[in-house]
């Protein structure tokens, strides 16, 4: 990965703001930019327009997004207010106004969390060895079982759409880099996807993850999904999902539903 953040347009709509959150960041009210673009295409994602970067599904321009002055100009009304600053997407590792954004959180005193898909150890590793850009919190997505992201996560556009042992390595890697940081600098987060997140499942997913780990779990939403056959599919029941996040505690002591 390469840094071009210094060319950049501040005014271009870039993502969605939101300026205060008490939950994106663990321990610390913080605002979160959600930037657009992604590579991969979740049936279940429910951020259609951020994911498609520059539209709608049927072409037309998104509207709506917030430029990067924008998150600029809230960082400073609310410094000493704001503690951390949360990066997220769509794909926060593919854009390039994330180095942009680590920087200027840099200079005006916040915590960056970085929030990725898991698929991008390479651009992971670009952060994690820079000095300035360390994140100082990453979260990482695991979807389902790793050997499954070919089948149900990779778009069809990709030249890798059918090659799962690729996928399943990318994932591998970036869980690996992400448990060498301190325990209190990580978690991974699983959306409980009927059909997608099964017993096997969390245990395929669990095999990755250090005893240690902070592994959020959060409910499935059959709402405004990226496929819509998604929208017809009913989430589990409460005493479903507790069942699989009390299964995966037995795997993982520190899983939860958030």
């Amino acid at each position: 990965m390469t840094d071009k953040s210094q060319s950049l347009n501040l005014d271009e709509p870039a993502g969605v703001l939101v300026k205060t959150t008490c939950v994106d960041y663990p321990g610390l009210v913080a605002g979160s930019f959600f930037l657009k673009g992604c590579n991969l295409r979740c049936p279940y994602c429910y951020n259609t327009d951020l994911v498609l970067g520059t539209g709608r599904a049927d072409g037309s321009k998104t509207e709506g997004l917030n430029t990067v002055r924008e998150l600029f100009d809230l960082m400073e009304r609310r410094q000493g207010i704001l503690k951390g600053i949360v990066i997220s997407g769509g794909e926060a590792l593919l854009n390039p106004y994330t180095p942009l954004i680590i920087r200027k959180a840099r200079e005006l005193g916040y915590k960056v969390k970085l929030d990725t898909n898991g698929t991008l150890p390479q651009e992971l590793k670009f952060f994690l060895e820079n000095k300035e850009l360390r994140p100082d919190f990453i979260a990482m997505d695991i979807k389902t079982s790793p050997a499954r992201y070919a089948e149900t996560l990779c778009p069809a556009f990709s030249k890798f759409k059918n090659n799962s042992g690729y996928w399943e390595k990318l994932v591998k890697e970036t869980a690996s880099l992400v448990a060498e940081l301190p325990s209190d600098c990580r978690e991974w987060r699983t959306v409980l996807v009927p059909g997608l997140v099964t017993k096997e499942d969390i245990k395929n997913m669990a095999g990755l993850l250090p005893e240690d780990a902070s592994w959020q779990f959060a409910q499935f939403m059959n709402k405004d999904c990226l496929d819509p056959s998604y929208n017809e599919i009913y989430p589990y029941t409460d005493q479903e999902a507790k069942e699989l996040v009390e299964y995966a505690q037995s795997l993982i002591p520190g899983a939860a539903l958030r």
